[in-house]
């Protein structure tokens, strides 16, 4: 094992038990979820709580005890820069809406970026007691059993999850629905996307499309999702891309070309595999 493949399976370890932890936490808080006080942040079904700002808090706390240089960037607190080369990327409570609404569609997530790729992931979540967990190079787990994706899967004969959020049109997503539906498959959404990618890598979707995300909402995920098999269409990372939207995209094996087609991505559009 060489010096970049212990760095890599430290912080996977890390973010396992810091997952666990912080999932204690927001559950909690779930518990008793109708003492919070719900804010909204660009749009009426973008809301935010205190859990939600307790919980990135505990997170980073946790990270800079151990790897004091590594940058941390969380939804809630926004982007602190590192000087190691590894990023954690955060999201508290992914499915916030569904949180507060009393539905157990939500979970704790953790990515950690080196040479801007996804090299952990782990989505934790706590209303299943599920873990969801991979590093680069060493597979993925779902409560420590192995995570590989069937090939035979597709959206005909599967479920494909897709997202939607203020920044993307009604036609935007009309247009989506109406493309997964003739051609031949069907859709869920549960409101957290971090979530549905886990799915993806467990298999229980085929697939996740949202034409807009934020990094902290599917880098966990992605890491999941390639280290179980699966495909993902690279977020940009260069520059101030990290903490900016844009367009999220996995799929199992059987279900790129037809999701690739779905959400227009072409031949020259760079991907995972």
């Amino acid at each position: 094992m060489n010096e970049n493949e212990q760095h890599i399976r430290d912080r996977h370890a890390l973010a396992e038990k810091i997952a666990r932890e912080a999932g204690k936490v927001a559950f909690d808080y779930f518990s008793r979820r109708e003492t919070l006080v719900i804010e909204t942040k660009g749009d009426p079904q973008d809301v935010v709580s205190i859990a939600d700002r307790e919980v990135e808090n505990l997170i980073r706390d946790r990270v800079s005890d151990t790897f004091a240089d590594d940058g941390f960037l969380g939804e809630e607190y926004g982007l602190a820069e590192g000087s190691s080369g590894y990023t954690w990327v955060v999201d508290p409570i992914d499915g916030t809406s569904p949180f507060v609404s009393g539905m157990p569609n939500w979970c704790v997530s953790i990515a950690v970026l080196h040479d801007k790729k996804p090299v952990v992931g782990v989505i934790f979540v706590p209303c299943y007691e599920e873990i969801y967990s991979a590093a680069a190079g060493q597979g993925a787990t779902l409560n420590g059993k192995r995570l590989s994706l069937d090939g035979r899967k597709t959206i005909r004969n599967g479920l494909t999850g897709i997202g939607a959020n203020h920044h993307v049109t009604p036609a935007a997503v009309g247009k989506i629905v109406n493309d997964l539906l003739e051609g031949g498959g069907n859709f869920v959404r549960l409101g957290s996307g971090a979530l549905m990618l886990a799915y993806v890598a467990a298999g229980r979707l085929v697939g996740y499309y949202e034409p807009y995300m934020h990094a902290w909402d599917c880098l966990g995920g992605y890491c999941i999702v390639e280290e179980a098999g699966g495909w993902f269409l690279p977020f940009p990372t260069e520059g101030g891309r990290l903490t900016k939207g844009a367009p999220v995209l996995a799929a199992g094996p059987g279900a790129v070309s037809d999701l690739k087609r779905i959400a227009g991505v072409g031949a020259g559009d760079s991907a995972a595999a």
